[in-house]
């Protein structure tokens, strides 16, 4: 898969692409980053990219023709129509199943904004997607480009040590969209606190059961959106609502 990242600021995203164990994804073309300076496709010395808001008001606006004419050099570039991207508020937030559809796609055209936001006319004619981490606003988009590009890399076969490693991730429909369990390593008593007797047990339905009991726990408590969207799928066994009752 293509991601073709749109950004005025492409030194950003050289210590990401090859750091972690995600760069494996990065540097086997499993995931191909391509970076466009947005400035190499403005006119005149200063190469501008931005200019004041028709109507007045605080802050500039990225002006719609650089864009165009970056996003006609992807174009051409590319041999797909890959969708635009933009980050925004006004996008929905990003979420597990999303990640997962971007991971099994083609990739994407990646529009990082700045300022107080793009043009509008360049938005209706050319962008097909908008996403939002959440309800904040960054400084521009090449974070939330990151967190997109770290969340696909690390579900593509062979980035991650251990292949089944993401099935246990938080939000996962392995995990029937639950958070994930409290985890404990070595050494088994820290500064008085104990691993738990089940986990050191050595009896894997044991374990299981124990961390399932922990999932639904915290995510009853922290994350109750998930449980009710769990039980109106189907997916809460008649033990887990017994141990939900009893919390």
């Amino acid at each position: 898969m293509r991601f073709d990242v749109v950004t005025l600021f492409p030194e950003l995203f050289a210590p990401f692409l090859a750091a972690g164990v995600t760069r494996r994804a990065y540097e086997t073309k499993q995931v191909d980053v391509r970076l466009w300076n947005l400035r190499d496709f403005a006119e005149g010395n200063y190469r501008r990219v931005d200019d004041r808001p028709f109507g007045g008001g605080p802050g500039m606006v990225m002006l719609a023709e650089p864009l165009a004419r970056c996003l006609a050099a992807i174009r051409a570039d590319r041999t797909d129509a890959a969708p635009v991207v933009l980050f925004s508020p006004v996008g929905p937030r990003l979420d597990h199943a999303q990640v997962e559809q971007w991971s099994a796609s083609a990739g994407a055209v990646l529009l990082c904004g700045r300022y107080e936001g793009i043009d509008q006319r360049f938005i209706d004619a050319h962008v097909d997607v908008q996403l939002s981490l959440g309800d904040f606003v960054l400084s521009g988009g090449e974070i939330a480009a990151m967190a997109l590009l770290d969340a696909v890399a690390r579900l593509q076969p062979g980035v991650l040590n251990d292949a089944g490693s993401h099935q246990e991730d938080s939000f996962n429909p392995a995990l029937d969209g639950l958070l994930d369990c409290p985890h404990y390593t070595r050494p088994e008593e820290w500064e008085g606190r104990k691993v738990p007797e089940e986990l050191l047990s050595g009896h894997h339905a044991r374990i299981a059961a124990w961390r399932r009991r922990q999932r639904l726990a915290l995510t009853a408590r922290q994350r109750p959106d998930l449980i009710a969207a769990a039980r109106q799928a189907g997916r809460l066994g008649p033990a887990d609502e017994e141990f939900l009752a009893g919390l």
